[in-house]
């Protein structure tokens, strides 16, 4: 990743604050650049086990939307509810990824020079063959682009769906799949672009974001919080039972989030390196920190830990360690994971009652907030006297990558704030947002999918 000085992050801080203002412009914007110096040229070599390594981690990630997030947030609803959130993850992974082909992949990895978009260049994969090849991080070493296509096109599915249990139960599907649509093209997009295009606003300030903490949490968080303001609150919250049908279920579709997120978090290495193995530990112990702690704050405030507490914690733990995975000590790791899970608590249990807001599954509380946490994290714990392996902006300080970590996270909430907002209202001009209150009451899985995920 190059490195950059703080000038050039705020240059770029006040570019994206004039494109905000005219996104249109900004997206259609193909900026120039000046030629890279002239270097020897290296031999691209492909290696079998690094290719091998990435089909894994793409069906890893895969495994974590089908099943593990479709269960997850399935135990969590009533009963009524257990089939649609099966539903939405399922049709939301099959859109995304005949949408990836077609225009996102190109929208966000297509050569373009435009700090904010990848072009067109790749538009239904034109130009992808057996023989067509993705850089890695060492030079000379490359990977099949299929297998980059693919592995990418995961992340691209579960970002998305990660947003639709801020909505769990009152939200129309086709308006779920109509904005899913939009989000990603304008959304989604854009930001994959911006942190992991060589070309992007946010890779060029040197922010470090290594497997999606901007891109995937902090993005679909301040989505899931924008949508369930603007939808508004369940029928009979705060007066019905709402509690989660299936634990069971839950910690089932948590486990198989934990096991695939070493395909999201390791897999983001792209080579069987030592770096993937340094993900991958990290991906074990940040976990294990923020179940410890949870389940600690839940004791202290609540008397008792409880089953779902554990699994809020797994997936805080998961949340925060993904931007710093590939940076930050096992120890540093572990402490995040100890820090972020009472940050997330606070959100969960105490600001979203006192604002008001139904995010049902608490997407932002823990997406959103982890997501925070961990970039802004990554910045402290990449330090080498912290046991990381160094800071990525030329000043080489502390404070200097904590600034370009906290332009990166304020970019993504902006960006995907008022992108989200428009898009939802836009959605709500075609289709309306919500179900009938009769269909809301009646549960989603019969009135929405006239079939039940149980039978009495």
């Amino acid at each position: 990743m190059p490195k950059l000085t703080t000038n050039r992050i705020g240059a770029g801080i006040a570019a994206f604050a004039a494109s905000a203002l005219t996104p249109l412009v900004a997206f259609a914007q193909d900026t120039t650049t000046a030629a890279a110096p002239a270097v020897e040229a290296v031999a691209a070599t492909i290696n079998k086990g690094d290719t091998a390594w990435m089909m894994t981690s793409s069906l890893l990630v895969l495994f974590m939307l089908v099943p593990g997030l479709a269960l997850f947030y399935g135990g969590l609803v009533r009963t009524k509810n257990m089939l649609s959130l099966l539903m939405q993850c399922t049709l939301i992974a099959a859109t995304v990824m005949v949408i990836w082909v077609f225009w996102g992949y190109s929208f966000a990895f297509g050569g373009g020079t435009s700090p904010y978009w990848g072009g067109m260049g790749k538009l239904f994969l034109s130009g992808v063959t057996l023989d067509s090849t993705a850089a890695t991080f060492t030079d000379g070493v490359v990977l099949p682009e299929y297998v980059f296509i693919a592995f990418q096109m995961t992340f691209a599915c579960i970002t998305p769906a990660l947003f639709v249990g801020a909505f769990a139960e009152r939200m129309k599907f086709s308006s779920v799949l109509l904005f899913t649509v939009l989000w990603v093209t304008v959304v989604y997009f854009p930001i994959a672009h911006m942190v992991w295009d060589g070309a992007g606003l946010i890779f060029n300030m040197g922010a470090i974001d290594f497997a999606g903490g901007t891109v995937v949490h902090i993005n679909a968080g301040i989505a899931a919080l924008v949508a369930s303001i603007v939808i508004g609150p369940r029928i009979g919250l705060g007066k019905d039972m709402m509690a989660p049908h299936s634990m069971t279920l839950t910690m089932v579709g948590a486990a198989m989030l934990w096991v695939g997120w070493f395909g999201f978090n390791a897999g983001s290495n792209l080579e069987a390196t030592a770096g993937a193995t340094l993900a991958m530990m990290n991906t074990f112990v940040c976990t294990a920190g923020a179940i410890i702690s949870w389940c600690a704050v839940e004791a202290i405030f609540r008397g008792k830990a409880s089953g779902l507490g554990a699994a809020s914690g797994m997936v805080a733990g998961l949340v925060a360690i993904t931007p710093a995975c590939g940076t930050t000590g096992p120890v540093g790791a572990i402490v995040l994971g100890l820090a972020v899970s009472p940050i997330c608590y606070l959100f969960v249990s105490k600001v979203k009652a006192k604002f008001g807001y139904d995010d049902s599954l608490d997407v932002f509380g823990v997406h959103g907030i982890g997501g925070i946490v961990g970039a802004i994290g990554t910045g402290i714990l990449c330090a080498p006297s912290l046991g990381g392996t160094g800071y990525v902006v030329e000043a080489g300080t502390m404070g200097a990558q904590l600034y370009a970590q906290i332009s990166a996270v304020v970019i993504t909430i902006v960006w995907s704030g008022i992108g989200s907002l428009v898009l939802l209202y836009i959605v709500k001009a075609i289709l309306g947002l919500r179900v009938s209150p009769e269909d809301e009451r009646q549960g989603l899985d019969l009135s929405s999918h006239g079939e039940a995920a149980y039978h009495s």
